[in-house]
Parts: structure tokens; C-alpha cells; sequence
């Protein structure tokens, strides 16, 4: 369809548009009229996605922020603000609302419940993107009560926000109280071991006096040392006990030295004497008899030196034997103290881990007694619902445009559709797409021609006749019409 057949069919049909665009017109004045007044109030709550620790001090670790607020709007669409923010306008106390609870319900379940499910249904919770603000916006049909009821859901949610908080932290606090007692007897359980082991084993300080006899031990491994080196010398110098002469004792004395050279002097003044002499010479012999009494002196000093290296030796064995005794007696005693030691560690670390425990569940105790003492939360209040000026619904300008626009769409499209179903001539132009018949000439816009040339209606096929057989069918044509 051409845009200027369009227009030819608007203006044949007008009445029938027109006459449907005031017919929607009308029933959207009626709807405005008739339909009750809707009122919107909106008050606005922030949440803190990163709130600081109020015992600590410290900021609390990042959670996705969408998480957050989805959350958020969870709570507060719940039953549990709906049935608080009920409470908080005490609907629950108004008699005759009691009475239709009960009328409907027998006085089965909850008041609170019954009254807070109409309310979330005119309720819209719209977190702000990219922020931390979330709007709570409630529709009624009073201003009075849209703002009130957007308040008080905002305060209901601020305080169910709040009681979550201190009722997990209140259970914290009761369970850390009852393991601090625990850990507090198991402490005192340690303690009391440790110390009846010390007392028991009288151990004052453990770590010292397993020091001193360490030290102890170690002074006589090196006397057991010391006394073995001298034994394996005196060992050897008395096994050369044979052979006295090359002994070094013997070799740098000082009174067998003169001896010696006392001795040699008297074997050479014997040998000049037995050059002279015969052996049974009286001066001879006497020569010979101090030789021999000088000689019976040297053996006798070298034997009591001999002598004194086996005393030597058999003293340092007996030092050796008395110092390896006290030496592995001290051992002992160092394997004792030190399996004390072990014993009063181990104790001790138990203490010391009772002690960790008991410390660490204390300062639990303290931090969640004093966050469920705190009257604050992550959530405030932003904006406070005012009462609207005007009513959001219905949209009156709004309306009465849309129902324009809709309804003279709706009239064209019935002109249209009347027009597909019973076609039309609406200008010359189509006459030679409908008949295939050319146009010889167009009547002027004349009231009297039009009345003398008064318009035939046939169809196409008697149209076909009477250009065949009648005379006048070429004046006849020019005016011919179809309806």
C-alpha cells in the first residue's frame, strides 16, 4: 500500500477512527477516574561492605561486593523484617485487624506472619549499581502509610542487621566461655603434674644442675685421659725394667752418674794394680772388693729406680681404675638428670601448651563478650521516607497520551483492516490496477456537476458489458465508481 492510499483510506474512514480513539480516550478517563490512588515512598539504607573491627580495630578481609548486597536484599525481603517492621508500626495491636486474622484463619498461626505477607508484596528492595546504597521503596494507598511503612522496614532491617550480629557473637561468647573453664582445668592439671614431678625428684632448677655435672663429666674424662697417657708411659719404661741402664731415669741420675765415674776410676787403678800385683795381693784385693761394693751400689740405685717406675705405674693404673669409675658413675648420673630433664620438658611444654590454649581462648572470650555488647552494625540510614506530595499512580498526562497514541493506532488499523475486506476506489490512479481500464478524464471538484453525473455502482464485469454494448458507456465510464 502506497503512503498516499494510505491517506485516502484514513480520510474515507475518519468517523471510524476518530470515533475509536475517543472510545479509548474515554475508557482511559474512566480507568484515571475510577482506579484508587497509589502513593510511593522511598527511604534508602548504606552498608558498609568493608567495616572495621570495633575490638580489634582492624579492617575486616574484602568480600565481593555483589555478594554483599545480594545478600543484603535477602534480609530485608524476609519474613523476619517483614514480621519486626509489622511489629514496629503495631499492627499486631490493632483490634480490628486481629479480628479479621481470626475470621479468616481460626486464630491459627502467627498474627505477625499473617499481616507481613500482603505488605512484601508492595515492596521493592533496589540496590543501587555500583554502590552500597539500597533503596526500599513500598507503594500504598495513603502517603501516611507508604512512608511509614518504608521506614519502618529500613529500622527493622537496621535492627535485625544488628541482632544477627550480636546473637552470633552472644554464641561465642557462651561457647568460649564454656572452653575457658576446660582450658583452665587442663591447665591447672599441668601445672600440678610438673610440680609433684619436681618435688618428687627434687629438681629446683633442672637446666643448671644438669650443666654442673656435665661440666663434671667432662673434667674427668679428660683426668681419664690425662692418667692413661701417664700410665702407657710408666706401662712402657717399666717393661724396659730389664735392661736398667738405657733407662732415662737411670741415664740422667746424677749420684749413678758419679758412681759410674767413681767406678770407672777404680777399674783402672785395678787394672794398673793387677799389672803389678798378683790377685792374691792384700792391696789387690781390696782394690777389688771396693770395685765390687762400688758396683753392688750402682745396681742397687739403678733397681731402686726401676723399682720407683713400677710404683709409678701401678699408681697411675689404680688413678686410671678410680677416675674410669667416677667417670662412668657421673655418666649415669648425667643420663639421669637429663631423662629428668626430658621428663620436666615434656611436662613443662604441656603447661606451656595449656597455657597457649587457655590464653588464646580467653582473649576470644574477651573480644566476642565485647562485640556482643556493641549497639553498632555495618548498616545506617541514608534517607528517611517523607510522605508524597503526589500520587504515582494512576499516571494521569501519561495515561491519556498513551491512550491516545494507542487508540489512534487502533483506529487505523481497523480502517485498514474494513478496507482489506471490502476494497475500495479511492482515486483514479487505481483504476488501471483494479479494471485494467485507462482513464480518459477526471471530473472537477464540482457539487452540481457531481449531482448531474450521480455515480453508478456495478461491478466489473457489468462494467465490462456496458462498455461493450452501450452507446453512452464512454461518458458513462468517466464517472463510473465502485463501492
Amino acid at each position: 500500500m502506497s503512503l498516499q492510499r494510505f491517506f485516502l483510506v484514513l480520510a474515507g474512514r475518519w468517523k471510524l477512527v476518530v470515533g475509536v480513539l475517543l472510545s479509548v480516550m474515554l475508557l482511559t478517563l474512566a480507568a484515571n477516574i475510577l482506579l484508587p490512588r497509589k502513593y510511593v515512598a522511598e527511604s534508602a539504607v548504606v552498608v558498609d561492605s568493608r567495616p572495621a573491627d570495633p575490638v580489634l580495630g582492624g579492617v575486616q578481609p574484602v568480600t565481593a561486593a555483589s555478594a554483599i548486597m545480594s545478600t543484603q536484599v535477602d534480609i530485608i525481603l524476609s519474613d523476619r523484617v517483614a514480621q519486626r517492621a509489622v511489629a514496629l508500626l503495631k499492627l499486631d495491636q490493632e483490634p480490628e485487624l486481629r479480628r479479621q486474622w481470626v475470621d479468616q484463619t481460626n486464630g491459627r498461626g502467627s498474627l505477625l506472619a499473617w499481616l507481613a505477607a500482603p505488605m512484601k508484596l508492595h515492596l521493592k528492595v533496589m540496590p543501587t549499581h555500583e554502590s552500597n546504597v539500597i533503596s526500599i521503596v513500598y507503594t500504598a494507598r495513603d502517603p501516611q502509610t507508604a512512608a511509614a511503612v518504608a521506614n519502618a522496614f529500613a529500622q527493622a532491617y537496621i535492627d535485625t542487621n544488628l541482632e544477627l550480629k550480636v546473637g552470633s557473637a552472644s554464641q561465642y561468647s557462651q561457647w568460649f566461655g564454656n572452653r575457658t573453664k576446660s582450658f583452665r582445668d587442663k591447665l591447672e592439671t599441668a601445672q600440678q603434674q610438673l610440680s609433684a614431678y619436681q618435688q618428687s625428684h627434687r629438681i629446683v632448677v633442672a637446666d643448671e644442675k644438669l650443666d654442673v655435672e656435665t661440666a663434671r663429666l667432662t673434667e674427668l674424662s679428660s683426668q681419664l685421659v690425662d692418667v692413661q697417657g701417664q700410665r702407657a708411659v710408666t706401662r712402657g719404661r717399666h717393661s724396659q725394667a730389664g735392661s736398667a741402664d738405657i733407662l732415662p731415669e737411670v741415664v740422667s741420675n746424677g749420684l749413678i752418674q758419679s758412681l759410674k765415674a767413681r767406678l770407672a776410676d777404680l777399674e783402672a787403678q785395678r787394672l794398673q794394680l793387677a799389672l803389678r800385683l798378683r790377685e792374691t795381693h792384700p792391696e789387690y784385693i781390696d782394690m777389688a772388693t771396693r770395685v765390687a761394693s762400688l758396683r753392688a751400689e750402682i745396681d742397687r740405685e739403678t733397681g731402686r729406680i726401676a723399682g720407683s717406675l713400677g710404683s709409678a705405674d701401678r699408681v697411675n693404673a689404680s688413678r686410671e681404675a678410680d677416675i674410669g669409675g667416677a667417670l662412668n658413675a657421673q655418666k649415669q648420673k648425667v643420663l639421669a638428670l637429663r631423662a629428668e630433664r626430658d621428663s620436666v620438658a615434656v611436662l613443662q611444654r604441656d603447661v606451656e601448651s595449656a597455657q597457649r590454649d587457655y590464653d588464646m581462648v580467653t582473649q576470644r572470650l574477651a573480644q566476642t563478650s565485647l562485640e556482643s555488647q556493641m549497639p553498632q552494625t555495618n548498616v545506617a540510614m541514608l534517607t528517611v521516607a517523607t510522605e508524597p506530595s503526589t500520587a504515582s499512580s494512576p499516571k494521569i498526562l501519561l495515561n491519556t497520551a498513551l491512550s491516545f497514541v494507542f487508540g489512534g493506532f487502533l483506529g487505523m488499523g481497523l480502517a485498514l483492516l474494513l478496507e482489506h475486506l471490502n476494497r475500495r476506489l479511492r482515486s483514479a490512479r487505481e483504476l488501471p490496477e483494479l479494471l485494467n481500464v485507462p482513464v480518459l478524464a477526471v471530473l472537477p471538484r464540482n457539487r452540481q456537476l457531481r449531482r448531474l453525473f450521480a455515480p453508478i455502482e456495478v461491478t466489473a464485469d457489468q462494467f465490462d458489458r456496458l462498455l461493450d454494448n452501450s452507446p453512452g458507456a464512454q461518458a458513462r465510464r468517466l464517472t463510473a465508481r465502485s463501492v
